[in-house]
């Protein structure tokens, strides 16, 4: 056989072979989003380190931040985080409905740390120390409410791994998903603790 002609037959094997390992190509564009969304929250804790003192006569994080109630929410955000670990075991283990169960305690967790974190926002508008009132708590706001929305995408493209898993099963696309969010889910819990040591414990002990 020619060279011409093994070139045409090994081609199109070669663009097969490309189409069906997209593994590498997702995980890396999703480790660029992760980067990117570092860029925004470090943006976010820089503005907050420079405007966190301006209390602009109002009250100051000792007056407003409750320890014990955002250290239990810190600590169902961590469990979420080991709940899900759970879930990735079992997805190893080709067991889809453990899969499920795992990912929906995960979903509980992140509900009830959703649930805290609107009832402390509440709490604060109420007592007039809304995102208007200082410097200070605009940023503490929109701070902590953008690690919120994106806990609560999380928690919606959690539900939505739920039914396509249980539809198609641990099918590759559904793996490479599950490890997508799983870094996504693992990169929000890293983000709350420097949240936590840097906003809450910093602006209360500080």
């Amino acid at each position: 056989m020619s060279n011409k002609a093994l070139q045409e037959t090994e081609a199109p094997q070669f663009y097969l072979e490309d189409d069906h390992h997209p593994e590498g190509s997702t995980m890396l564009g999703f480790w660029i989003y992760l980067m990117s969304d570092c860029l925004i929250f470090a943006v976010l804790f820089a503005t907050h380190g420079v405007l966190g003192r301006n209390y602009a006569a109002g009250p100051s994080p000792a007056d407003l931040f409750d320890l014990s109630i955002v250290a239990f929410n810190t600590a169902m955000l961590l469990f979420s985080s080991i709940t899900y670990g759970f879930a990735m075991l079992q997805m190893e283990r080709n067991a889809r409905m453990e899969t499920i169960f795992w990912l929906g305690v995960t979903g509980v967790f992140g509900l009830i740390f959703l649930a805290l974190e609107l009832y402390e926002f509440y709490h604060l508008i109420l007592e007039g120390a809304g995102p208007g009132r200082s410097a200070f708590l605009s940023s503490f706001f929109v701070l902590v409410g953008t690690h919120g929305l994106h806990v609560t995408f999380g928690v919606i493209w959690l539900v939505t791994l739920m039914v396509q898993v249980k539809m198609h099963g641990l099918i590759p696309e559904n793996r490479r998903r599950l490890m997508c969010l799983s870094m996504f889910w693992h990169f929000l819990d890293v983000v709350w603790i420097g949240v936590f040591s840097f906003v809450y414990l910093m602006g209360v002990l500080g």
